[in-house]
This record gives C-alpha cells, structure tokens and sequence, in this order.
C-alpha cells in the first residue's frame, strides 16, 4: 500500500503505555495488516517499525504513540507522520541484540544493579515478536524504577551489515546490556552475551586474509588469547581467571609479524586497532613519552570504567616493541625514558587498577633485549615464534603471492609452486613475495621494446614462467639461509681425491650432519677438525655444510637457531679467542662463552604437525684449529663431541691430487709427489699455482687448458721458496 499521513494523538490508555505498540482504528489496522500474518507491522516515520495495535478510542486515520514514541520520532499530537504497511523478510529473527541502559529520568538515578538474566526475560516476555531498529528507544519497569533502553545493535544471523539494522526479537535473541555513561547502573550475571561476539566472522580463512604457513601459530594465539573471550564473562569469573592481556610475536623479519597482528586486530570486532611504531612513542620533550603511553590506553580506561566487564575490546599494536622497552637498566642515556615506559605499560596492563578489556600486542625479533617483566604471566604472556615457513608453508605463500596472476591467466602452465617452495628453503614470507615480484619482472621485461617503450604491450602475451620463477630464486637470496657463495669461497680449488684418510674423515663428518638431522637423541652434535694449517680443514667443513642440504649453514655464531636444522662453522677457533702464541693469550670471557654456546642444548621448536610440538632444533657445530695443543689446554677441545686430525699428504696422496690436477707430464708426477711429501694440500694448490707462472710468466693459461706441462726443474725452484712451516 502506499505511504498514509496519519494524525499523531496519545496512546489510549495508560496501561498500553509499556507495551511500546502504536494504535489505531481497527479499520486502519486491516488496511496496513500483511495478508495471511497474524501480526501487523507498520514503518513509523522513516525508520522506526512498530507492532500495530487496534482501539475503539482511536478515530480513523489517526494513530496513538506513547511520549517517548513522538519525542523520538520528532512529533506532537496533532502533527501528521508517515505510516506504511511492512512485511517481515525471510530469516528476520534477531541473533544478537545490544541495548544501551539508562533512567528514564537522571533526576531520580541512583546507583542500580540490573540482573541481565531477569531483565532479559522480562524483555522477551513483554516484547516478543516486535521489531527493533537501531537508535530505537523503549520504556519498561524494573524494581519500581523506570528505565529506557536504547538499541545499539541489532544482528540479524547471515544477514550481513543492511542498509537499517533491525529485526525481529524471539527467544533465542541473545541480549546484550550495557550501562550508559554516568548512570550508575552496573550490569550483573551477564549471561546472554553472544558466545562469539568477540569475532566479526564464525570462521577463519587464513589464505583469504594473506596469511600463508601460519596455521599452528594461528591456532596457539587463539587457545591461548581468545578462547576465555568467546565465552560469556560470568563463566570466566567462576572459573576464576583472568583474560590474557598481551602476547608477543617474535621472529626474524619478513615471517609475517605485523601482518597477522594486523589481521588479528581486523578479525576482532572491538573498537579499531590501535597501531603504533615503538620510535613513534618516544619524546624529547620530559614526561611526554610517558603520557603518550597513558594516551594509547585513555580510550579502554573509559570504556572499562562506564560499562565494566560489557567493554569492548581495545587491541593496541606495538611494532618494534624493542625500541621502546627495553631491559630496565641497560641504557645509558641518563634520561631513564625507556626504564619508564616500561613501568607506565606494566602498570596499565597488570598494576593495581589493570584494565581488562585490553590486548596488547607487541611484535620485535630481538626478543633478547626486552625487559625480562613484562614477559611474566599477567603481561606479555602469549609469546609465539612466528619462525621461517617450512616447506608446506612456503607454498601456501606462494599460492597467496600467484592468485591473483592465476585467476587472470598470467600464470604460464609450466610453473611448478611446490617445486619453488622445494628450492627456497630458510626464506622469509617476504622473501617469497620478493620473488614472486622478480619473477614477474622478467615476464613483463619480455613485453617491452628498450628501442620504444611507448609501444603498446599485449596483455594477453604476458606469461610468468617457471624460468622466470629460477632466475628470481637465483636473485633473491634468504637472509638466513645457507650462503653457499660464502662456503664456496672456503673451498676455491673445490674438493679434490686426498686418499683414504681424508675421504674417512669427511665421510665421518658427514654421518655426524646425517646423525643430527634423524636423531632424537643428538640434538646438539660438535666436531673438531683439527690440524696444521692448511691441511684442508675449513674445506673439508665448507664441504659437508654444502653437501649436508641443511637448510642453515652458517661460518660463525650468527642468527644461530633461526631454522629447524642448522650447521654453524667455526674456523680457527685459536683466532676467535684471540690467541697469541707469546705467553699465551687470549679472552677468557670469549673462551667461556663459546664452551657454554657448544654444550647449551638448542631452544624448543614448534613443527608444524602437533605431534611432534616439542621437538627441539637441531644443530651440529664444525670447529677447525691449527693449535689443538692451546684448545686442549683451555677446556674447549672437551666441549667437542668428536676430534679428527686432518693430515698433511703423503706422497701416494700427492700422487692422486697431481694425476687429477692433470698440470705434470706422467714422467714428471712421481718425482713431484716425492717432492710433495708431508706437504699440506692449502700449500700445495699455492705451489702449482706458482710453478704454473712459468719461469717468466704467462704460462698459465696453456697449463691449465692441457696445451703444456709444467717444467719440474722450475716446479723445484718454487718449492724451494715455499716455506713448509
């Protein structure tokens, strides 16, 4: 029917007054009645839906609306107001209904308590099968008093955000109450809050929010974080425990920190995030750091102190937390800021008046350097290892990173994803996205003409390739992967056939990284390659770093434990502990930190499958000395699980290294290896390298291409410049 002006007059009775319905002649009431429904809607107005009601009292043409109906609706008696016959949709009934308390009069407020069990019960019993629209307002008794109710929220299940928030109120409506600001009324036994308010969806896509590896770490947030705050708050208080107020991601860069910290703060459906860089909070001016803190939690303390426990939840992001909260005492800048901030973010989230409607998160990858307090339970006390993906994780990156360029045909059928997350082993999310980005490039470098850049590109001749996809592994290196470059640089002449003892050695070694990686029992495995110099040693241990496919290899103590699996070489330990042979010498503090790094058992590692949740990492140490006589004095050979002498050659193992050199004419190998005898294969490479100059130079590229030989009367008199020790 179309839209009626209707004459506005009072409701006929002062017992219809509360039943919040708008009355008219029982002529207009069949006019605006849906055919077939039992009950009568009309829209008042220009949002307001109210339940129709007929009385003899009411002239035709007229309707009858409360005081608190026409203050609202901007109307007097007398005035003429639109009214127009509305039919409920499908799947109308109310999930979720939040109502703001308040008196009806503030002259006669007191301090209240309002049992939202009773006082829910008593809303549905009187208000069943009304509609109710946000910004609507009601009037009902409660112990004498006169209160008004104003709707704040009206969800209406897997019906989205509409234009008008509203529905139908039923009993299985969950009421949500909340006090108004400065009425004094206090809401108690909140037991009809909705279990998931706390969540903007019912379940969580992490590869649709971009989050890709993360799973395990997701679900280890959520138990920890989030599962008290699904359930109604009265079930937490007879539990007796606390909401978690703050958890802590940490990992090297490029994991995914603040993008899951930013997704967590979207997902929840509290008040917006709050996002502040650690650097940003800090002031030259005194006291404003620390009142820029107090800022951050002003909103949660007004929301906690005007609704109590029907807060929402205010989520404040801290990236580069580090920067800012650092160990008490451990800077020396004489202004004591940093000491400060740390105190001012422990007492909001754990001191005497501690709010509970708040969640900090705080994200660093120097977890070392934070003050050891605020990781305490009660504080930041969630911490989760936001580590570098695995290999299924990797390739549910890449699948986020390519989907885009899938959908839209870009993606050349030959590209194999599993195979690149195969190959990129010990890189970051962001690492990945890197290469997704260069492999892209070159597809896109193909298209364009450097003689005409104005040319017009075919899209449709745009295809990323799996080439395209190895030429950017090859570009894009991890920060904490295995740097073959730098242990290819320990090896410059490669590994050559020494014999049998130094293929016993390496073979040795070798089973030592193989034990490592499938043992439970050795989680830490130590060797010491020990020797004269030159003997091959730091080669040898370049060697079975490459040759081991461990996914972490790194020369020194560096970024130790960022992978599952990790080799860390140390070459000439005598030169790390400053050794001088006068005296001798050396750093004692140096010495004692390295015996405490090679016996301390690696940190525990979350796997991505549970059932192997305490697995720990796994590390084996490759050590390599010329001075063994100095480690063993010291303790640090003890610290070794293993020692092995690599020797010098012997004249059969010269014999072997020239024949595959291929530099001697066969008459002249014997002799040379004679010569070679006990000689250590770093100064035997120098050696032919020398001889290989000729007497006057320049004869080194026919040597090394097979053309000529070198002259052992020459290769004599280089051998007699070769210091041997």
């Amino acid at each position: 029917m179309a839209n009626d002006a209707m004459t506005v007059t009072n409701t006929p009775g002062r017992d219809l007054v509360s039943t919040n319905f708008a009355y008219c002649s029982l002529v207009d009431r069949r006019r605006l009645a849906t055919p077939g429904s039992r009950l009568v809607f009309a829209c008042v107005g220009d949002t307001w839906v109210l339940s129709i009601g007929s009385h003899d009292e009411v002239p035709n043409g007229s309707i009858g609306l409360n005081a608190i109906q026409r203050k609202y609706l901007r109307v007097s008696t007398g005035d003429t107001i639109s009214v127009r016959r509305f039919t409920p949709p499908e799947n109308f009934n109310l999930a979720l209904l939040t109502l703001e308390v308040d008196f009806l009069s503030r002259a006669k407020a007191r301090d209240e308590e309002i049992d939202a069990v009773v006082v829910a019960q008593l809303l549905k019993k009187r208000l069943i099968d009304q509609v109710m629209t946000v910004g609507q307002k009601v009037t009902f008794e409660y112990r004498g008093n006169n209160f008004l109710f104003t709707v704040n929220q009206a969800d209406v299940e897997g019906q989205g955000k509409p234009d008008i928030e509203r529905g139908m109120l039923c009993t299985d409506t969950y009421i949500v109450f909340e006090a108004a600001s400065g009425s004094g009324i206090k809401i108690i036994n909140q037991r009809e809050s909705a279990s998931s308010n706390i969540f903007r969806q019912k379940e969580f896509n992490l590869k649709a929010l971009g989050i890709g590896g993360l799973s395990a770490e997701f679900a280890d947030i959520f138990r920890r974080a989030f599962a008290s705050r699904v359930f109604p708050s009265h079930v937490t208080s007879k539990l007796g425990i606390k909401h978690v107020k703050g958890m802590l991601l940490y990992g090297p860069p490029g994991t995914g920190k603040t993008l899951m910290a930013r997704q967590i703060g979207k997902m929840l459906n509290g008040k917006e995030p709050k996002i502040v860089n650690g650097p940003e909070v800090l002031s030259k001016f005194v006291g404003e750091t620390e009142k820029n803190v107090r800022d951050l939690f002003a909103d949660a303390e007004n929301d906690q102190r005007t609704r109590g426990d029907q807060s929402d939840l205010h989520v404040i992001i801290f990236d580069e937390i580090d920067a800012i909260c650092k160990s008490r005492g451990s800077t020396r800048d004489g202004t004591g800021v940093h000491d400060s901030i740390v105190n001012q973010l422990l007492t909001k989230i754990d001191g005497v008046e501690a709010l509970n409607n708040v969640l900090l998160i705080g994200m660093t990858n120097r977890k070392d350097l934070l003050d050891e307090a605020l990781l305490r339970p009660g504080r930041l006390e969630v911490q989760v290892e936001i580590s570098l993906p695995d290999e299924a994780g990797r390739l549910q990156i890449l699948e986020i990173h390519t989907n885009k360029m899938k959908e839209n045909s870009f993606l050349a059928a030959d590209v194999n994803l599993a195979e690149i997350a195969a190959r990129t082993k010990n890189y970051s999310g962001a690492e990945l996205e890197g290469v997704v980005k260069s492999a892209v490039s070159y597809a896109l470098n193909r298209q364009l003409s450097m003689d005409d850049l104005t040319k017009p590109v075919d899209e449709e001749n745009i295809k990323v390739t799996m080439d395209d996809f190895l030429n950017a592994v090859s570009e894009v290196k991890p920060a904490f992967g295995a740097s073959t470059t730098d242990l290819e640089r320990c090896r410059l002449n490669g590994m050559v056939d020494c014999g049998a003892r130094h293929e016993h050695i390496q073979q040795r070694t070798m089973l030592l990284a193989e034990q490592v990686k499938l043992s439970k029992g050795s989680p830490v495995v130590t060797c010491l390659l020990e020797g004269s110099n030159g003997s091959g040693k730091t080669a040898m241990a370049a060697t079975v770093g490459i040759c081991s496919d461990f996914p972490y290899v790194k020369i020194v103590f560096e970024d130790a434990y960022k992978s599952p699996l990790s080799i860390i070489i140390l070459d000439d330990i005598e030169r790390l502990v400053e050794y001088v042979a006068i005296g001798p010498r050396f750093s004692n503090i140096i010495s004692q930190t390295l015996m405490v790094l090679l016996k301390r058992l690696p940190p525990p590692h979350f796997m991505k499958k549970l059932e192997v949740a305490t697995q720990g990492k796994k590390l084996l140490v490759i050590g390599t000395t010329g001075e063994v006589g100095f480690l063993d004095s010291i303790g640090i050979r003890e610290a070794f699980s293993v020692t092995y002498h690599v020797p010098t050659l012997k004249t059969e193992d010269a014999r072997k290294v020239l024949q595959q050199l291929n530099v001697f004419s066969p008459d002249d190998v014997d002799s040379a290896a004679e010569a070679l005898n006990d000689m250590p294969i770093k100064k035997l490479y120098m050696l032919i390298e020398m001889a290989a100059q000729g007497e006057y130079g320049g004869r080194a590229e026919a040597i090394y291409s097979g053309k000529e030989k070198i002259n052992i009367s020459h290769f004599y008199d280089c051998l007699q410049d070769v210091v041997r020790y």
